[in-house]
């Protein structure tokens, strides 16, 4: 390989990697939401599972809007709990979440937005914007 080429390649992977690195949701375990809510940032949890038809539609529909706003990625730390291994969490128990497909937006303290089951790219979008309003205020 061309040297040039070969180093050209190398700087622009080392300048892309924080952006990759943020690109990936949060992969959820005991102790993270509290731990980043407590740095004081804005946290849009994700309860899915892998099989889930709903959930799949809402991913969608969260990585094409984070593509069209990169925004989003910046400001608001994302994490996707894992529902069939987290259903009776601590987590999921105290925010009383009742099923998979569930989103919810977090600061501080408080649930700032929810949505139960809704795949519209609407109102994915208000509760996204809810976030980044909190995550940049």
């Amino acid at each position: 390989m061309n040297r040039r080429i070969f180093l050209a390649s190398g700087a622009a992977l080392a300048a892309l990697a924080p952006a990759l690195a943020q690109a990936a949701p949060l992969a959820y375990q005991p102790g993270l939401v509290e731990e980043r809510l407590a740095a004081g940032e804005t946290v849009f949890l994700d309860f899915k599972a892998s099989w889930c038809t709903t959930c799949k539609a809402q991913e969608r529909v969260i990585e094409a809007l984070k593509s069209q706003n990169p925004g989003y990625e910046a400001a608001i730390t994302f994490i996707n709990v894992d529902w069939d291994t987290y259903a009776n969490d601590a987590l999921t128990n105290r925010l009383a979440i009742p099923r998979r497909s569930t989103l919810v937006v977090l600061k501080g303290d408080q649930e700032l937005g929810r949505i139960v089951a809704g795949t519209r790219e609407a109102e994915i979008r208000a509760l996204m914007d809810l976030a980044l309003a909190a995550a940049t205020a």
